[in-house]
């Protein structure tokens, strides 16, 4: 099946001990790129598709080496500051990434990369400065839903829910059939914004028109349309598993990749993760956030995800631009598809997607009032950071802390601190 995807997504909108020594020497003559990521899990797959370039490019040997996704920014920061970070770098879009160029430490990719000017203008603008210079090759974009277990499905005679009261009537069979209906937790505060809140709370507080309202100021995660996206989602608590405040993000994966949960609220990039687990496309479907009303138009997270950066004090130069450069080529983009299903490419062209989960992801961007997450952009530029904010708030309200109705207060005030539109 081929997908134009670079037509698709214009829609859308101690790290010193890690890399000492990493770039400067060479291995038997040949030049050493260090590439570091948040993607721990992706090694295998990583490795698989820097070995395509090595092939081609023998004077170049690119050693992935990530970081845990909770510690990245912080050590990519410091090593860049200290002068013994990775060559090539993943950057997270919008705010976060800003931080990462405001250090001075990237270098300018729009010569270096002249590919990058027939990006889809959504990519470009998570990844450029206000006067439109490219510090990352738009590299990821990721999207949100409900994976489930056919099988479990199948023995109750469940079909994909498109609303939520039918969302609502599948938990309820579930459980009531003592079945773990969610492997969600609640230890980590990411998934729950970024996932469950920004995926499948955008069909209630209004999708991209709301985020851009909120960016401009015209409302506030206090107005009632955002506190009723924070009830809805709190819907969902009495379906998690026993003792879901102890659980992580990679126990999750693992109860629902393992068939023991009916159901996963989880991202694009978790496919490749589950077939790991022995939880393939034959095992696992895949569904769109409800929406609220049958007939209502889909608001979709399609999230802007990941770019590549160059450190600009990188020792070998001319070899991590010849890198950089073919990770905004098609061949890049095509592995990046097949090696990571549900890791969808920014660089125009077509594409033949394999995986029907990925596929379906995809299909459900047609027609759909795309968005991304809810206070990525302008809203987490600062301290407290919006997106800290919301992971708080969301652990507070599915432990029982506040109701829902509180946690819209205590991140828009906090928010008010510095956030000037």
């Amino acid at each position: 099946m081929k997908k134009t995807l670079g037509i698709l997504l214009i829609l859308t909108l101690a790290a010193g001990a890690l890399f000492a020594g990493g770039s400067s020497g060479a291995e038997e003559g040949k030049a050493k790129l260090v590439f570091t990521s948040w993607r721990t899990e992706d090694i295998e797959r990583m490795n698989r598709i820097n070995k395509v370039f090595m092939d081609a490019n023998p004077d170049i040997i690119v050693d992935f080496q990530p970081i845990k996704d909770t510690e990245y920014d912080a050590q990519l920061k410091s090593s860049l500051e200290t002068g013994v970070a990775a060559d090539i770098v993943f950057l997270r879009s919008y705010d976060s990434g800003r931080q990462i160029w405001d250090t001075g430490k990237l270098l300018p990719l729009d010569d270096v990369v002249p590919a990058l000017a027939d990006f889809p203008p959504a990519a470009r603008g998570a990844w450029s400065t206000d006067d439109g210079t490219m510090y990352a090759v738009p590299s990821v974009g990721v999207t949100h839903g409900i994976y489930y277990q056919k099988d479990i499905f199948d023995k109750y005679d469940l079909v994909a829910p498109e609303t939520w009261d039918e969302f609502i009537a599948v938990c309820e069979t579930l459980k009531d059939n003592g079945e773990m209906v969610f492997a969600q937790g609640t230890k980590e505060g990411w998934p729950l914004y970024e996932v469950i809140f920004s995926g499948l709370g955008a069909n209630f507080y209004g999708g991209e028109q709301a985020r851009q309202d909120l960016m401009a100021g015209n409302v506030k995660l206090t107005d009632p349309q955002f506190v009723k996206a924070f009830e809805k989602m709190n819907e969902l608590q009495p379906f998690f598993p026993k003792d879901y405040q102890a659980i992580d993000y990679v126990s999750m994966q693992q109860l629902f990749g393992t068939g023991q949960a009916a159901m996963f609220i989880g991202g694009s990039w978790e496919i490749g993760i589950f077939e790991d687990l022995g939880s393939g496309e034959d095992a696992i479907g895949w569904f769109a956030p409800p929406v609220e009303n049958a007939g209502d138009q889909l608001s979709y997270c399609f999230h802007v995800d990941a770019g590549i950066g160059l450190n600009k004090d990188s020792k070998n130069m001319d070899a991590a631009k010849r890198y950089i450069a073919w990770t905004a080529g098609p061949e890049y983009a095509q592995l990046l598809m097949d090696e990571l299903p549900g890791f969808f490419g920014y660089t125009p062209g077509d594409y033949a997607i394999s995986n029907s989960l990925a596929n379906d992801m995809i299909a459900a961007a047609n027609g759909a009032d795309v968005t991304v997450r809810t206070v990525w952009e302008k809203l987490s530029a600062q301290s407290p950071s919006g997106n800290i904010l919301m992971w708080e708030a969301l652990i507070d309200m599915y432990n029982g802390v506040k109701t829902p109705a509180q946690p819209a207060p205590h991140a828009h005030t906090a928010l008010d601190t510095w956030y000037k539109p």
